[in-house]
């Protein structure tokens, strides 16, 4: 698979950084930890897609059901839906947690790297998706995860069965609805023959006003 860039600025703002000037010894800290964890991550993907139909809040994706509003809003002449998941693979977790007992500081480097890199894979495969769908006259919305507005955790468990993310990338959920590999992703796309642009995904979606990691 081709390799994808990890954006810095996305590391450092999950460090706190954000507007702050970062010296050059932490810069090369991070560059080494970037390193580190690059050699560990196995990146994958599965999708499918299925017919959907949305009535407002009530939305049908064929093998499930559910009612969001903010879910409609992004699905919104839609009738298509992909369903996604993708994960770092489990020997990201592992060098995280290494860290964890040896030298806090790097694990929370290596945190802050890998919910960078997740979003960048995941923003590279849709962009396959993407490509893919439109040879066949369909457009994708944002990608929308469970957990974000009023789209419950819950389905994280639909997702993963129907997709069957266990045997296919390695990825379960939890009782308590946390994904293992821990840095994964779960995720709707919607498909419209309408082209729409629309640029807001992730924190632009989220109605969590008071996040400290929030752009």
């Amino acid at each position: 698979m081709k390799k994808v860039e990890i954006s810095r600025k996305e590391v450092y703002r999950y460090l706190g950084y954000k507007k702050n000037i970062i010296d050059d010894a932490m810069k090369d800290i991070i560059e080494k930890c970037i390193e580190e964890i690059e050699k560990v991550a196995t990146p994958k993907y599965t999708y499918q897609v299925y017919p959907l139909s949305v009535e407002g809040d009530n939305i049908d994706f064929s093998l499930f059901q559910t009612k969001s509003k903010n879910l409609g809003t992004n699905l919104k002449d839609c009738s298509k839906v992909v369903l996604f998941a993708a994960t770092l693979g489990p020997r990201v977790d592992l060098l995280i947690g290494k860290y964890s007992k040896l030298e806090v500081s790097k694990a929370v480097i290596l945190q802050a790297i890998a919910a960078a890199m997740i979003e960048d894979y995941c923003n590279y495969y849709q962009s396959l998706i993407e490509e893919e769908m439109k040879r066949e006259g369909f457009y994708a919305r944002p990608r929308f995860s469970p957990g974000y507005g009023d789209f419950s955790l819950e389905h994280q468990k639909e997702i993963t069965s129907i997709l069957n993310t266990p045997k296919t990338i390695g990825l379960t959920v939890t009782n308590t609805l946390i994904l293992a590999p821990s840095k994964s992703v779960t995720a709707i796309i919607g498909l419209s023959k309408k082209q729409q642009f629309c640029h807001k995904y992730g924190c632009e979606v989220c109605e969590k006003k008071d996040c400290e990691f929030r752009r």
